[in-house]
């Protein structure tokens, strides 16, 4: 019984199968020869397993979602005296059955959500890890470069666009006592977006943020001259670099990062 054949027959790259049938060959005290057969795309490859099945005394298992494909399978290899196995086609039937919902049987779907989960969770440990300016070698790898003055939605905005748009954004802060970096200027523009804000909008949100820290709504970080004078350091850095500059100041986050991804879409950038 070690050298009984398992052919994994799938319409995608088979992985599903695969793990169900190693799980179901651990319960037993040998060790399976499983032998995948992935993309396949019509009945003469399916016939030829069937037949390399058959001389093998092995058994098939397979997922494949399109009905036509899976009945020809199974037809075929009964006819053959082999044993097949469906999978996945079952459940699909039942839950069809339970919701009324007619399924897409569109091959691959499992894998292509699991690598856009991973670009998601890439995304979102990017922006976590280039926040605030903390490494400007970020700004030359990052999808999106926000900058702006402080408090003006950065890293909210670079968390919503990683969780929601998959896209690695770094931020960058400016303060007119500190050059920018130098590549900030070495990006491509259309990658660079300025967060602009008025100062007396600015001005609200920083006492509000002093007062919730405990701490005197007339220290230097909300006077409005302090303000400006940040606001004009701002305005000379972005006509610089000549990036799109995005008034936030009456936006909420979604409306300010559609902008961006529209823009980005429009550049035909990704």
């Amino acid at each position: 019984m070690d050298n009984k054949i398992v052919y994994v027959v799938s319409d995608s790259v088979g992985e599903t199968a695969d793990l169900v049938v190693r799980a179901a060959m651990g319960q037993f005290p040998f060790a399976p020869d499983i032998r995948r057969v992935p993309y396949v795309e019509d009945t003469g490859t399916l016939k030829e397993v069937i037949s390399i099945a058959k001389s093998n005394q092995a058994l098939i298992c397979f997922t494949l979602v399109k009905p036509d494909m899976r009945q020809y399978l199974v037809e075929e290899a009964a006819k053959e005296g082999v044993e097949a196995y469906d999978i996945i086609g079952p459940l699909i039937d039942q839950i069809e059955t339970i919701t009324g919902q007619v399924p897409r049987y569109e091959p691959g779907v499992v894998r292509r959500l699991d690598e856009e989960y991973f670009k998601k969770i890439e995304a979102i440990e990017f922006a976590v890890k280039y926040d605030d300016g903390r490494d400007a070698r970020g700004i030359l790898k990052a999808d999106i470069v926000l900058i702006g003055i402080s408090r003006t939605s950065k890293t909210p905005l670079s968390q919503y666009l990683a969780h929601n748009k998959r896209l690695k954004v770094a931020n960058v802060p400016l303060v007119p006592e500190v050059d920018p970096p130098e590549e900030l200027y070495q990006v491509a523009k259309e990658k660079c977006f300025g967060l602009k804000i008025t100062p007396e909008k600015l001005n609200h949100i920083r006492k509000e943020r002093l007062k919730s820290l405990g701490l005197s709504d007339g220290a230097t970080y909300a006077n409005i001259n302090r303000i400006k004078e940040e606001i004009d350091h701002f305005e000379n850095v972005v006509s610089k670099i000549n990036c799109q500059v995005i008034d936030v100041s009456n936006k909420a986050i979604e409306e300010t990062a559609n902008i961006i991804v529209n823009a980005v879409q429009n550049q035909k950038m990704f």
